[in-house]
């Protein structure tokens, strides 16, 4: 069952991301599917361009991905926590080394009862693993919903389609939690629940940095755009945005978005080809819409700034 679970996350992103990948194959005949893909991620100011409304959304119902995301995650973050204080606490490197030194004296008894500790010691390392993952995927979600709700001021007539909507509240189900029915209740204490992270390797604070330089970023963009509503004199009148990688970028929240996930790729050590799917349908998903933001921009601005590209610094 649960290699079967695994399978479908895996056949979802790779299904959503071949899509994207030939839509964007520069091929005339590949038009009219191009057309199709690009309403699907159409939202906000560029599918206003469009007069088909049909299986719309308004754009604010972002805001119900956001919560489910965050009970979601938050649930599983407490769960899976608490299960890996109670089944996979973390053994003390003396207490390794002790073992280890029984062997090379000679004792391989001692080491052969406790290689299974050693093996174990991999499993307790995934679980904890987990944790750190759904950590800062629950500080990522907390601080969208805040967007969501007091920095966004999104125009009435802004929708996304129906198809992005589902999609936001597929991929919050990317994060599993198992054998929860085996917890039980535990004293608690605040060092043992965060002394594992200091045990955590160097792969993994470097991709705590990464997502943190994203998650910053895209929160100083989010705020750039949400601003820009309190100086305009109409409800679906735009101006040119301005300010951090917005000088470099048309949709730096995108690009931000992006290494964000590349934080957490990183962080998970690379191995999990879930993550990794998950990571290819961000990337194209993201980069597909960059290049239709950035199309509008041109067209709707002739003073827009020539320097800017859609999504990649200095690449497109």
């Amino acid at each position: 069952m649960e290699l079967g679970l695994v399978e479908l996350l895996r056949a979802a992103w790779i299904a959503g991301t071949l899509p994207i990948l030939i839509a964007s194959l520069p091929c005339s005949w590949l038009g009219s599917f191009h057309g199709l893909v690009l309403g699907f991620a159409r939202r906000g100011k560029i599918m206003k361009s469009s007069s088909h409304h049909k299986f719309t959304v308004p754009q604010r119902f972002f805001s119900h991905f956001y919560v489910v995301a965050v009970v979601w995650t938050t649930l599983l973050l407490i769960a899976t926590w608490i299960y890996a204080h109670r089944m996979a606490p973390i053994v003390s490197e003396p207490f390794f080394y002790s073992d280890l030194g029984s062997y090379l004296a000679g004792r391989s008894n001692t080491f052969s009862f406790h290689r299974s500790q050693l093996i174990n010691s991999e499993n307790k390392f995934r679980v904890w693993l987990s944790v750190f993952l759904l950590l800062l995927m629950e500080v990522q979600v907390l601080r969208r919903l805040f967007e969501t709700l007091y920095v966004f001021k999104y125009s009435p007539s802004a929708r996304m389609h129906i198809f992005g909507y589902l999609t936001g509240l597929f991929e919050v189900t990317e994060f599993i939690v198992k054998d929860r029915s085996s917890m039980q209740a535990i004293e608690f204490d605040w060092w043992d629940f965060v002394n594992p992270f200091s045990k955590l390797g160097w792969c993994q604070w470097i991709g705590a940095a990464i997502f943190l330089c994203g998650w910053i970023h895209q929160h100083r963009c989010h705020a750039i755009l949400g601003s820009l509503r309190e100086h305009v004199g109409k409800v679906d009148e735009y101006v040119i945005p301005h300010g951090d990688w917005f000088e470099i970028v048309s949709t730096p929240h995108y690009l931000a978005e992006i290494v964000i996930y590349a934080g957490v790729v990183f962080g998970s050590g690379g191995a999990d080809l879930t993550i990794w799917l998950l990571f290819g349908f961000v990337v194209s998903n993201l980069i597909f819409a960059a290049a239709e933001t950035h199309r509008w921009y041109l067209q709707k601005f002739d003073n827009y700034p020539s320097n800017r590209v859609a999504i990649i610094p200095f690449v497109c």
